[in-house]
């Protein structure tokens, strides 16, 4: 009888084992996977979602990102729970390989022991199995040896779990949970040290989201958004616009894909983690500006203009205005924008070249398009009209070359 009752026991816990898995925590991760944009450069175009095969230019060679569906052979249905969890946290696989960190493992780290269960449930029970195989990763020597990137974890990459700062409330602290773990911003707006590794990990730093370069492109700092207030944060990651604003370049495809599927409260958390933040100290001007009533009287008269004048009104005033504040929550205010009074006029030049689109979201699903101007204007132009951008109004960039522009335009080719 004994015997029996043993027999049933661990056949009814066999059962259990293979039940079919919890909806909740399937959809629990479903939306922690959003939050960790893990789509963005686990899909690439034309291939199963997950399924890998997203080209990543390290600089030093082409990153292929992985297959993480469930399929048993090419992507991650034999990974335990816990072999997840190392992926994820500590960028190593189960064979030992450690993972490059364009897999942000190092922000992973925070991530929470719970919120990892259910995004290994989502992985496993909730993703639709691929048996697509990406291609192999190339990177240039001696980036190619993987145990190489042990090295660069002891010296660069933080494992600690998420702390919160003393005097947060419950709203920012879930904020800073978000951000500094599954919302991996510090990858992009922290600046970064000489191997390439973030010059800060938490909160705590003052370089933390202080601003820094991706792919040459000015990335700007999100330490207290002094120019928003939390409701225009908000709109902003929902919509990929707001007041004064619209996204363009990598941040696009981070609304579109990740913020945009948030909850309100989460966004909000966010939003005031941000403003709680201290701001970077404002940097003194390039140059004198030409001021905001002269450069709107002056476009207004369209009299003796410069050459960056007359393009600006040629091009850009039906849209943005000779005040330089468009249309709110459709044409980005000039006057005063991040992307035009970057140090690096890199993204100012793309936009100008190549345009702008806005991601189609659920609150806003129009998608506004800004059109390029690379076949109608040449690299003088474009770098003259740049300048005026940078020096009309109350901006105070320094001025912009044609030889900037002409690399930005060599590289799109």
């Amino acid at each position: 009888m004994t015997q029996f009752l043993t027999t049933a026991v661990l056949a009814l816990a066999g059962a259990a084992a293979h039940a079919a898995p919890d909806q909740a925590l399937i959809q629990r991760g479903e939306y922690l996977a959003r939050a960790g944009d893990c789509i963005a450069c686990h899909s690439a175009p034309g291939k199963p979602a997950f399924a890998g095969g997203l080209a990543i230019d390290s600089g030093h060679g082409i990153i292929y990102s992985t297959n993480i569906t469930p399929d048993k052979q090419k992507g991650i249905g034999t990974y335990t729970e816990q072999q997840f969890s190392d992926a994820v946290r500590k960028g190593v696989k189960p064979d030992g390989t450690h993972l490059y960190p364009a897999m942000p493992y190092t922000s992973y780290a925070k991530v929470s022991d719970a919120d990892m269960k259910a995004l290994y449930a989502f992985f496993q029970s909730g993703v639709k199995t691929s048996n697509y195989e990406p291609p192999a990763t190339k990177m240039s020597f001696p980036f190619n040896m993987r145990w190489g990137m042990g090295v660069w974890n002891y010296f660069f990459a933080d494992s600690r779990p998420f702390v919160a700062q003393a005097g947060w409330s419950d709203k920012v602290k879930q904020g800073a949970y978000l951000v500094e773990g599954l919302g991996h911003c510090s990858s992009c707006h922290t600046p970064r040290g000489f191997a390439m590794n973030e010059k800060a990990s938490n909160s705590g730093q003052a370089s933390f989201l202080a601003g820094g370069e991706l792919n040459d492109w000015p990335v700007p700092s999100l330490r207290g958004m002094p120019r928003w207030n939390e409701a225009q944060i908000v709109d902003y990651l929902q919509t990929g616009r707001n007041h004064g604003s619209a996204v363009a370049g990598e941040m696009t495809a981070v609304v579109e894909h990740s913020t945009s599927h948030l909850r309100e409260d989460d966004l909000s958390a966010i939003a005031a983690y941000l403003k709680a933040l201290p701001p970077v100290p404002p940097r003194g001007p390039a140059v004198k500006p030409q001021g905001k009533d002269e450069t709107a009287r002056k476009l207004t008269a369209a009299v003796n203009l410069n050459l960056g004048e007359r393009l600006y009104l040629d091009n850009c005033s039906a849209c943005h205005f000779v005040n330089g504040k468009g249309a709110s929550r459709v044409f980005p205010e000039l006057d005063g924008a991040t992307v035009i009074n970057a140090d690096n006029p890199t993204a100012l030049i793309n936009v100008i070249l190549h345009g702008a689109r806005t991601p189609s979201t659920e609150k806003a699903p129009s998608i506004l398009v800004m059109p390029g101007f690379s076949r109608r204007l040449s690299d003088a132009e474009v770098a003259t009209l740049a300048t005026f951008l940078r020096q009309g109004w109350t901006n105070t960039a320094a001025s912009v070359s044609e030889r900037e522009v002409a690399k930005v335009r060599a590289k799109a080719h």
